[in-house]
């Protein structure tokens, strides 16, 4: 009986061992292998777009993986989980973002979006084309019902905003 629980016991370890086995993926763009999940720490490696990655672990925006020319720390954004071939025009890559410290520092950064600094927006003029393409991607109310009911989606209702003048 009791062989037959260390031999159980064993056979878990293994199994949890394989479950916990390290994700593969593949460069999106070239980008540094980092020694810390910081923007300013010292680069151990280059990947280049299409090296093989094993995904070892996540640490806000940024992943710790194993490839032919070490192991680091890389930008989260420039890893694809899986084949790369697979899956374009997924959404995955961006509702998988995470906000994580960007340097050494006390600076927190929020991976996938940048802000103005004053600079820019100083220097911001009204641009009436990228008005025009930003408001060719609104949805009427009928267009999004239809999406909603095609995706199963849960319904919410709530006022929209009246149209400008």
């Amino acid at each position: 009986m009791k062989t037959m629980r260390l031999s159980l016991i064993f056979c878990a370890l293994l199994l949890s061992g394989a479950l916990h086995a390290a994700e593969s993926g593949t460069a999106l763009k070239a980008d540094d292998l980092k020694t810390e999940p910081f923007r300013d720490a010292k680069t151990v490696a280059k990947l280049a777009a299409g090296d093989k990655v094993d995904i070892l672990k996540k640490d806000g925006g940024w992943l710790q993986v194993k490839s032919a020319k070490g192991k680091g720390w890389v930008r989260m954004l420039s890893i694809r989980k899986g084949d790369a071939r697979k899956g374009s025009g997924s959404a995955s890559g961006v509702l998988a973002l995470a906000s994580g410290r960007a340097g050494t520092g006390k600076v927190v950064a929020t991976t996938g979006i940048r802000g103005l600094n004053e600079e820019e927006l100083k220097a911001a003029r009204f641009d009436e084309e990228e008005l025009k393409r930003a408001e060719s991607y609104a949805s009427s109310k009928a267009e999004a019902a239809k999406f909603a009911t095609q995706g199963k989606l849960a319904a919410h209702p709530f006022d929209y905003l009246p149209a400008p003048k």
